[in-house]
């Protein structure tokens, strides 16, 4: 009868830490990379400029709708022809913050549009510099909203770094191939990696989840920044209206 379960997985735990090692590494490197093209990105679907919105916005629709394997082999073997030859960290990185990047701008665009224009001109009204009202008005309320679905891209961000087995990157799921391979066991090896994707993203997937639900419920900010808000709130109402509360 069939057993699955015949891989010496103590000989292969240097190979399954190395693969996580490797996974953690690319995906922190490339969403804090991904997390500021991101919020250059949204800006820039802002401007004044119209020449640069629509740059923005023409990034945004290419990579959102191109597959991010084809980004992956395109810098990794395409480059290589032009005579641009990158390692496969860089190589994955800039694939992954390239993709990233254009769905983490959609998020911080929407949530950059959340602040209510009132609210900036009451701020400038108040004497705040543009770039106070940018840090002190607009981005504490924006990120309140952007990081349920920030969170959201995180976990698939990770879960996106298995495709970088295409370029042998040493990740998790490279490693996983290379012991069945030794193995002849791919059944047992990848119900094994599967779950260790499993173990990390879990977590990460219930903490997004949570601080969607504590932000949906209005989490307080902090005091001074509710001073500032019910101040600039104040400015907001027009003469002859009902106060807010």
């Amino acid at each position: 009868m069939y057993n699955p379960f015949h891989v010496d997985w103590p000989q292969y735990l240097p190979d399954i830490a190395t693969g996580i090692r490797w996974t953690l590494q690319f995906t922190v490197v490339s969403f804090v990379l991904a997390a500021v093209w991101g919020l250059v990105l949204a800006l820039a679907r802002g401007a004044r400029v119209p020449l640069i919105r629509w740059l923005a916005y023409g990034y945004t629709e290419l990579f959102k709708n191109v597959p991010i394997i084809t980004e992956i082999f395109v810098i990794y073997y395409g480059l290589g022809q032009v005579g641009i030859t990158l390692g496969t960290f860089s190589a994955g990185v800039i694939s992954l913050v390239l993709f990233y990047g254009a769905y983490l701008a959609e998020i911080f665009r929407g949530a950059l549009q959340s602040v209510p224009e009132t609210q900036k001109e009451a701020s400038a009204a108040l004497g705040f510099t543009p770039w106070q009202i940018t840090r002190q008005v607009v981005l504490p309320q924006a990120v309140r909203v952007a990081m349920p679905g920030t969170a959201t891209m995180l976990v698939d961000l990770l879960k996106s770094t298995s495709l970088l087995i295409t370029i042998a990157a040493a990740e998790l799921m490279n490693q996983a191939q290379t012991i069945a391979s030794e193995t002849f066991r791919p059944m047992e090896v990848y119900v094994v990696i599967g779950a260790i994707y499993f173990a990390i993203c879990f977590p990460l997937s219930h903490l997004a989840l949570l601080t969607e639900k504590k932000l949906s419920a209005g989490t307080p900010l902090w005091p001074a920044r509710r001073r500032l808000l019910r101040e600039i709130s104040a400015r907001c109402v027009v003469p002859g209206s009902a106060s807010t509360r």
